[in-house]
Order: C-alpha cells, then sequence, then structure tokens
C-alpha cells in the first residue's frame, strides 16, 4: 500500500462494511471526531487513530463504540477526512477547509487495506460514502451528503464519486 495503516490498528474481528465520510471540521482531528471515527485523515494525509479500535464495532449493543452512521454502526469501519467546515450541499460549496486530494487517495489506500485486511468485498452495500448510506442500505440518515462530492473534481454527481470510491479502492487491491 502506497500509505499504510499501521499495522497495531489492525486486529481480528468481524467487519462487514467500511463507511466512509468527512468530519465537517478543519484539517485535524478533534476530540469529537476522534469518539466517532476509527481512522481520521488530517489535512495533510496522514492518519490519526480514533479512540474505539474497530473490534469495539463488532456490536454496537454494548453502548462501546465509534458511533459514525446512525443504525449502521454493528459491523462497520468508520473512516473520516478531517475537512469540509461550512460546507454547502447546494449550490456547493467546500467551505474555507475543502477536501483535498491528499485525503482522498489516503482514504482509498486506507479503505483497500482495510477490506483486503478484513476481507470485504468492494461492492455498494460494503464499501461507500456516508452519503449512500440511505439509497443503498436503506438506513435513513438526515440529509448526510459525506464525501460525495470533490471539490478537486465537482463534475462529478454523487453517484459518480461512489463509483470513482469503489472503482479506485478495488484498483489499488488489484495492485
Amino acid at each position: 500500500m502506497p500509505n499504510a495503516l499501521p499495522a497495531a490498528w489492525l486486529m481480528p474481528a468481524n467487519m462487514i462494511r467500511v463507511i466512509c465520510h468527512w468530519t465537517a471540521g478543519g484539517y485535524h482531528p478533534s476530540e469529537n471526531d476522534r469518539e466517532h471515527y476509527h481512522v481520521l485523515i488530517d489535512g495533510d494525509g496522514q492518519y490519526h487513530r480514533g479512540e474505539h479500535i474497530i473490534a469495539d464495532n463488532e456490536s454496537a449493543a454494548d453502548g462501546h463504540y465509534a458511533a459514525h452512521t446512525r443504525g449502521t454502526n454493528t459491523g462497520s469501519i468508520g473512516i473520516s477526512m478531517c475537512c469540509m467546515l461550512n460546507a454547502r450541499e447546494r449550490p456547493f460549496d467546500a467551505g474555507p477547509m475543502p477536501m483535498r486530494e491528499v485525503q482522498w487517495n489516503a482514504m482509498i489506500d486506507a479503505v483497500a487495506q482495510l477490506c483486503a485486511f478484513y476481507g470485504i468485498a468492494v461492492t455498494p452495500l460494503t464499501v461507500l460514502g456516508h452519503g449512500e448510506v440511505q439509497k443503498n442500505l436503506g438506513r435513513p440518515q438526515s440529509g448526510k451528503w459525506d464525501p460525495m462530492r470533490l471539490p478537486f473534481r465537482p463534475e462529478l454527481t454523487a453517484a459518480q464519486v461512489g463509483n470513482l470510491l469503489r472503482e479506485q479502492v478495488a484498483q489499488r487491491l488489484a495492485r
């Protein structure tokens, strides 16, 4: 992997999907961000570990897990890019801290590594953006649209971004 997660972050667990996000904050993870995601990617593309280990999300029943996606945390790994403070979906405005391409690329590398380690197939049901959860999994998400717009590729629709995510993850896995 071009940009690898530390091996110590990867522990055996029964995980079935990876859900990608942005924090809607600045370029560095806050304490709140660390509480909600397993992996965070700062503005320079560096990885930061969240408070919860991935295995905490084998089950959300005990209340001790990374709560990143409403109704979809059990079996799900939450990875988030630190960016998009004050972003607006329509008309699209990425705000003063837009997602950087280096963050997207680091996320793709990390998702590929997570899929390989946990045996997660790359499909629209198992590797997706938070903004796809409602449509793809049928679980209401209250207007979430992260990370389905790319400031460095604004011409892409949400569906195209989701397809690009999976295509690039699959390409990394094929290397």
